[in-house]
């Protein structure tokens, strides 16, 4: 029996590690997916594998195709103070149910409202459970009395 190298356990747990981001990060989008079918009639799926399937293609995408756009679109995205990554988004989730015949998206303003939910849905759950947790703290710092004018030292947020 070989003995177990330090480095050979710290990369078994990182691979672990990376597994289980990716399949929580899988869940999210999955339930993020389908508050946007169950709250959008323009949104829907076959059966529950076309859901599953849906947001595993979703979320490759997200992962290697989206970066690109996002590059290709950096004018735009800089014109529109980001707001055309909704776009972007959009373009995506109905190229999703182009790809799938299980998963259906009925056109483009439906795949906006669609993406714009998974959005909210998938940020809210990442930050009731992602693995990156963070607080916000709010602090207020009383000014000394003789410092009105100096620019002053107002409520203090610390993320």
């Amino acid at each position: 029996m070989l003995p177990v190298v330090h480095g050979e356990m710290r990369f078994q747990q990182s691979i672990w590690l990376k597994m289980r981001r990716f399949l929580q990060s899988w869940v999210i989008n999955t339930f993020a997916v389908l508050v946007a079918v169950a709250l959008l009639r323009g949104i829907r799926y076959d059966t529950l594998l076309d859901l599953f399937l849906a947001s595993l293609l979703l979320g490759v995408l997200n992962a290697f195709v989206r970066p690109l756009l996002r590059f290709l679109a950096w004018p735009l995205l800089y014109f529109t103070l980001g707001l055309f990554v909704f776009v972007i988004n959009a373009l995506l989730l109905y190229f999703v149910g182009w790809l799938l015949p299980g998963f259906h998206v009925a056109g483009f303003w439906w795949a906006f409202l669609g993406a714009l939910i998974i959005s909210i849905a998938s940020l809210i759950l990442n930050v009731l459970t992602g693995p990156d947790r963070f607080r916000v703290v709010i602090r207020h710092q009383r000014r000394p009395p003789d410092s009105d004018r100096d620019g002053g030292s107002g409520p203090v947020i610390d993320v």
